[in-house]
């Protein structure tokens, strides 16, 4: 976890420069803090995410199932903290709601992935989506309550605003999941021939799923601080 502390600290670096008056303009720093702040949130979540599931698909011993666990909350109280200094002060993060929040995103996770593995196949990757999606939905408002923030703007519903980004993480989640369970291919080039030595590149399906996910977590993550910071 130390890799993953010290890209919190920077990105708490950097948003404390882009945060000191006369740096740039009112709006522009505000998108620049949102921006860096969703990009550093979807790495760290990427990172949390895809190295627990590494650790307990499949038949996991015990000591490896705790560990991924232990890497999940850690990711899930970290990105809890990246939230609150992005739209406020970071204060203490490990006051009640703020842990609240952080072991309702690693339940969510948790439940997913059971849900999932007790259906099975094609229907276990929908049955985990929509589960995901309702815990998500409970987990960003729950998390906005322990920042004492107001509810989130939208033009529709302010339930809109918390729905659109669980979407978008279940769906990346589906991703994820399908490159696992049901994918089951992978694509090998021609061996390259070095001077030393012959190289095959070998692409499998969840190296993609786990760049699916990222890029469903870039997507979320923005969309959840832009409609946060903008008035």
């Amino acid at each position: 976890m130390g890799c993953i502390t010290k890209a919190v600290v920077t990105e708490l670096g950097v948003m404390s420069v882009i945060r000191q008056p006369g740096m740039l303009g009112r709006t522009t720093r505000r998108r620049l803090v949102g921006v860096t702040a969703a990009l550093t949130t979807a790495a760290l979540e990427t990172l949390a995410v895809v190295s627990w599931f590494g650790l307990v698909s499949g038949s996991p011993s015990a000591s490896t199932a705790l560990g991924g666990l232990g890497i999940l909350f850690c990711g899930s109280l970290l990105r809890t903290g990246i939230f609150g200094r992005t739209v406020g002060e970071l204060g203490d993060l490990l006051q009640p709601p703020r842990v609240g929040a952080a072991l309702a995103l690693t339940g969510g996770w948790v439940l997913w992935l059971f849900v999932a593995d007790a259906v099975g196949g094609r229907a276990g990757v929908v049955a985990g989506t929509v589960v995901l999606v309702v815990v998500l939905t409970g987990q960003l408002s729950l998390e906005r309550r322990a920042f004492s923030l107001r509810a989130p703007r939208s033009v529709l519903h302010p339930l809109v605003a918390l729905v659109v980004p669980a979407l978008l993480l279940a769906a990346g989640g589906a991703v994820l999941l399908a490159s696992a369970q049901v994918a089951d291919w992978t694509v090998v080039s021609p061996p390259l021939s070095l001077e030393v030595t012959t190289v095959v590149v070998q692409i499998d399906a969840i190296q993609l799923g786990a760049v699916g996910f990222a890029l469903c977590a870039v997507l979320a993550h923005q969309w959840r601080f832009q409609r946060t910071l903008d008035p």
